[in-house]
């Protein structure tokens, strides 16, 4: 109860939240995760219609009431453009719901082998999340951090301006902010091909389990594939492969297709050498979430610079 009295103000009616999504109707289905179904809908506000996803629990799919109030007191409390934003919850007739932003574009995943992302849209949302994952991980003001726990391409949404935004707290700890490894000892969470292998054998689990993590995305975007998937009609999975064809100088065979040819090698270059740093076996020898920012934010640099001479042609011919 003591939790409904702090979080009062975020509450919303179930009869609210059934005419939004009419009535969890099939055609308001937009996908689901550990937590349950999640349905989009026009929610009434105070201020007209609003766009919402909502996600109801399903105890079936393994989270319940510890993953529910975890996910709603980390995202009223911890607020950044690249995390989504709680619009609420309902909390009556034993239904357990959370109301977030609409995020238009859904998730990451169903983007990877779009024709339609270019290399440039993939680094801004590809830094958007280095960015919240950098906010999570060195919390200001506080002697904490946040260890997601569960970094993965179908985590992370993209709003209408395709800026990425992590999702899915449930599983989130906190650990002490005043070490530069800080290891919590932990039944292993998460998921297939993204776990970080430390965690997964040992249960010791650290920042760098997240930046392991997010070295997997950062080769799903580059490949276009899911780390969990068939290449080329035969099973391989993403980390393997990458690291392979990394130390072998070969890279560029498993590049998507449909970015291969606009990619400037300096920005690849960059790119893929702070991806595979992030997957490490060793947690000492990854990156922090600042330095992958950086690392990141040079390899879109280096991108847009090959595209100014040809800009300067369009404007003054």
């Amino acid at each position: 109860m003591s939790f409904i009295k702090e979080f009062k103000h975020l509450m919303i009616g179930l009869e609210a939240i059934i005419s939004a999504t009419n009535n969890f109707c099939d055609r308001n289905y937009i996908g689901k995760g550990g937590f349950g179904k999640v349905y989009g809908g026009e929610l009434a506000q105070s201020d007209g219609q609003t766009m919402v996803a909502v996600k109801r629990l399903d105890r079936v799919f393994g989270q319940g009431d510890p993953e529910f109030w975890k996910e709603i007191m980390m995202l009223s409390v911890y607020k950044h453009e690249n995390i989504i934003s709680l619009i609420g919850f309902c909390d009556e007739n034993d239904e357990k719901i959370i109301v977030y932003e609409y995020a238009s574009n859904r998730s990451l995943d169903l983007h990877l082998s779009s024709t339609n992302l270019t290399w440039i849209q993939r680094l801004k949302i590809c830094i958007g999340v280095a960015r919240g994952l950098e906010f999570l991980h060195n919390l200001k003001g506080t002697q904490h951090r946040i260890i997601h726990r569960d970094i993965k391409s179908s985590n992370i949404l993209l709003d209408e301006n395709w800026k990425a935004k992590i999702s899915d707290f449930g599983l989130s700890k906190f650990g002490p902010a005043n070490q530069q490894h800080t290891f919590l000892v932990s039944h292993a969470v998460g998921t297939l091909g993204y776990c970080d292998p430390l965690y997964a054998e040992m249960g010791f689990l650290t920042k760098e389990s997240d930046v392991y993590s997010f070295g997997v995305v950062l080769f799903e975007v580059l490949c276009g594939r899911l780390c969990i998937s068939n290449y080329k009609d035969e099973y391989q999975p993403l980390v393997g492969l990458v690291r392979q064809r990394y130390e072998q100088n070969k890279l560029n065979e498993i590049i998507f297709d449909h970015i291969r040819d606009q990619i400037n090698p300096d920005s690849l270059k960059v790119f893929a050498s702070i991806a595979y740093k992030c997957l490490q076996r060793d947690h000492e020898e990854r990156p922090t979430m600042t330095q992958i920012v950086k690392e990141l934010e040079i390899a879109l640099e280096n991108q847009v610079w090959l595209l100014i001479p040809f800009l300067l042609i369009y404007l003054y011919k």
